[in-house]
Formats: structure tokens, sequence, C-alpha cells
């Protein structure tokens, strides 16, 4: 097949640090090629992903999010991928044009890695007119209220996120400096079981930073170490020694790619049961699912009952690059024998995994 991969504009493919998209995008257009499809990435000109990649951008587009520099970018992606047999988008405004331009081809298949809000629900009712839908949870689908036309997972490279022997004696949180990811508990439930807290976290926007200063900082202690956002070596060797991963998220995380790296290394996760926690942890096996800080306190002198090598042998079986790169050839398969059919992606919708069965300024790079 030729799969023609659309990227976001703001970071590069792999990431440098933060950027779990990015990274799954990696993973993705790599294994696709490594089983011998023609895969072309549009995406910005500092990434160096393996595949002949485009793009109009040279460095990722700043302010993250601003709507005229994406449109921009998703508008020059689809004129390149016009011959292409399947274009697979990682943003939500390309889809959304490419419809409203009349482009009915070549088929579309779109991955949400955001929650189902209710104003990205009224885009994805328009998307879904013309382009399969892909959540990447089963908590993920049954909040949609589209039709989604398959549930995948992320999958991590397993050669890179290698199994580590949990020495440190420290607890680990990773993630935005933000009241939805947790890090206010994480530092409350270190303290509550007198253990060391590292803290990796991005911490770039104005938001971000206040809540670091008002909900975070006075709680820190002596002993506790706050890291900027790591080169991902650096960040999975923490990983590799941490105790457990913290990850008191406090809404409906479509997936959390950091639990699925922390089972990668052998760490532990505690985690609040929200989003998609309850399908990436297996409670008492891989890690605790807890309902309060305090439940998370007691579970933290629990970690020891639970066995390394079973948190990797999990995320081995369930979060290998190789799985999800085989579940979506499979979808694209499947769209292209049965073009236009949506009975499957309706069923799918209900949360169930889909069967197998012009001026434009580019650049490219091989």
């Amino acid at each position: 097949m030729r799969i023609g991969i659309v990227a976001p504009p703001w970071l590069a493919v792999p990431p440098a640090a933060y950027g779990g998209t990015e990274e799954v995008i990696d993973n993705l257009a790599t294994g696709l090629q490594d089983l011998g499809h023609e895969v072309r990435l549009f995406t910005v000109g500092e990434s160096t992903c393996p595949v002949p990649r485009e793009y109009l951008y040279p460095a990722g587009s700043e302010p993250m999010g601003e709507g005229v520099a994406e449109a921009a970018h998703v508008l020059a992606a689809y004129e390149a991928f016009a011959g292409v047999d399947i274009v697979h988008d990682h943003t939500i405004l390309g889809p959304l044009l490419a419809g409203s331009r009349g482009i009915r081809r070549p088929p579309t298949v779109v991955t949400n890695h955001g929650p189902f809000t209710a104003p990205a629900r009224r885009l994805f009712a328009e998307i879904a007119r013309h382009s399969s839908i892909v959540a990447i949870s089963h908590s993920h689908a049954r909040s949609a209220g589209v039709p989604v036309a398959a549930v995948i997972h992320h999958g991590i490279d397993l050669q890179v996120h290698r199994p580590g022997p949990g020495d440190g004696g420290y607890l680990l949180f990773v993630g935005r400096m933000c009241a939805d990811k947790g890090a206010h508990h994480a530092v409350r439930v270190a303290k509550g079981a007198g253990r060391q807290l590292v803290i990796v976290a991005k911490m770039r926007e104005p938001g971000e930073r206040a809540y670091f200063e008002k909900e975070v900082r006075p709680l820190l202690r002596p002993g506790d170490e706050l890291l900027a956002e790591l080169p991902v070596a650096a960040r999975l060797e923490l990983m590799r020694h941490a105790a457990a991963l913290l990850n008191p998220i406090t809404w409906a995380e479509p997936f959390g790619l950091v639990m699925a790296e922390a089972l990668a290394a052998g760490t532990p996760v505690l985690a609040f049961p929200n989003g998609a926690a309850p399908e990436i942890v297996d409670d008492g096996q891989t890690g605790f699912l807890c309902r309060d800080e305090k439940d998370m306190i007691a579970a933290v002198g629990r970690v020891p009952q639970i066995h390394r090598d079973r948190c990797r042998a999990a995320a081995e079986q369930r979060f290998a690059a190789e799985r999800m790169v085989a579940d979506h050839e499979r979808l694209y398969r499947r769209i292209l024998l049965r073009p236009g059919d949506r009975a499957c992606e309706r069923a799918a919708g209900q949360g169930d995994p889909v069967p197998d069965g012009g001026g434009r300024v580019l650049a490219r790079h091989s």
C-alpha cells in the first residue's frame, strides 16, 4: 500500500523530549515501512523519522494549537498525498478541511489523540461523514458519540524501552504540569508514603507554570527532584530505576502512553482508575488502581508484591509497536477492500474492536 501519514505541525517526529503523539506516529510510520509498504510522512523539517518526509514548516510551529498555521500545514499535506492509496491523519483540522473541499479519495483514517469533548464531537460528526475514525482505547470509544472504525491501543518500541532493576528507591511522576495529570496528588502521595519523588514534567505554557507555582511547589520537600523535559534516553533510564510510577490522573485520559512505557521498563504503575488506566494496568498484577490518595499511599507499601518481569511481559503482549502496526494495517486493508461500508464502524463505536478482516513551499526528505 501507498500510505500517507499526516502528523501535527507542532513537534518533530520522533520528538526530542515531550510528544507522545509524535512517538506513536514515528513507530507507526517506521513499522509500516518495515512491512514493505510505501510510507510518506508529512511533518516538520526537523523530523528524523526514517521514512520519506515532506514538510511545509522547517521547524515545529509555535504557538502550539494556532489554527492558521495548522490549516496551511494540513492543506499542503493533502495536496502532497493526492496519489496515495490511503491517508492516515493525526490532526482534526486536516480531515475537516479535506471533507469541506470535497476531497473524497484517497480514503482517510483519522486518529483522535485527544478527548471527545462536546466541541470535538461536533467536529468528528462531520469528519465521520467521509473518514474512518480510530479511538485509542475502549474508554475513549465509548465517549465518542460518533461511529468509530477501530479501537487501537498505542504501541511502543520495546527495543528502546528496556526493562530495568527498579533499584533507585524513588517514585516517579512523568507528564504535563497540570491538574489533569495530578502532579499535586503525586507529591502528597510520596510524602504520605515517606518516599522521594522525582518529577519529569513539561512546563512551557503559562497555565502549566501557574499551576506549578500555586499547587505543586508549596508541597515539595527537600529531596524531591523536579526535572524539566528530558531527552528520551535520560527519561527512560529514570523509568528503569524507579520503584513505581505514580499516575494519579484526574480526567478520562484517552490512553496514557507513560503507563505503557513504565510497564515496558518493568516498573509498576499506581494510577487513579480514570480513562484508559484500567485497560493498561492490571490491578494487583502490574500495579494498583487506587480510589484516592490514601489508597495510593497504602499501595506504595504493596509495590514489592508486584513482579517487575510480569510488568514487562504485559507490555510485550499488549503494547508492542508491532501489534499496533498490524492493527492499523488490517484496518487499512478493510477500508480499501470495502469502501463506504460503515456497518462495522457503527458496531465498533460501542467500544468493541473491529474484526480483522498551489503556491505552497514544500521540501522533501528521503
